[in-house]
C-alpha cells in the first residue's frame, strides 16, 4: 500500500508587520527593581513615572526617585529602579494621522 504524500502549505514570509510579537514579562523584587522584556520603546520617564511601550499595551510604572535603564534594542529589556508604588496598563492608541487629517474628516 502506498504512503500518502504529506499536505504541503505554502511557509509565510516574516516582514515586520507579520514577525510574531515579542514575549512580555515583568519581574518586580521588593517593590525596588523592576525588569520589563518585550519593551519595544520608552515614551517618557522621570523620577515619579516612566511610561514603556509593550505588545500588551502601554505600561506606565509610578513612584518616587525611579531610575530607568537603557532600552537593549536587541532583548527589549529595561531595569527599573526606585521605590515602585503601581504598575499600570492602558491600551496603545494607533495615530489616526496628523492634525490636517484630523481637520479634514
Amino acid at each position: 500500500m502506498p504512503v500518502p504524500e504529506p499536505e504541503r502549505r505554502p511557509v509565510p514570509v516574516l516582514t515586520a508587520e507579520t514577525s510574531p510579537a515579542r514575549e512580555h514579562t515583568l519581574t518586580l523584587e521588593d517593590r525596588r527593581s523592576l525588569t520589563v522584556s518585550g519593551v519595544s520603546r520608552i515614551l517618557s520617564y522621570d523620577e515619579t513615572t516612566a511610561a514603556l511601550a509593550t505588545p500588551l499595551g502601554n505600561l506606565t510604572v509610578g513612584g518616587q526617585e525611579l531610575q530607568v535603564s537603557e532600552l537593549s534594542v536587541r532583548t527589549g529589556q529595561v531595569h527599573i529602579a526606585g521605590k515602585i508604588e503601581y504598575l499600570q496598563y492602558t491600551e496603545n492608541r494607533e495615530s489616526s494621522g496628523g492634525l490636517l487629517a484630523r481637520l479634514f474628516r
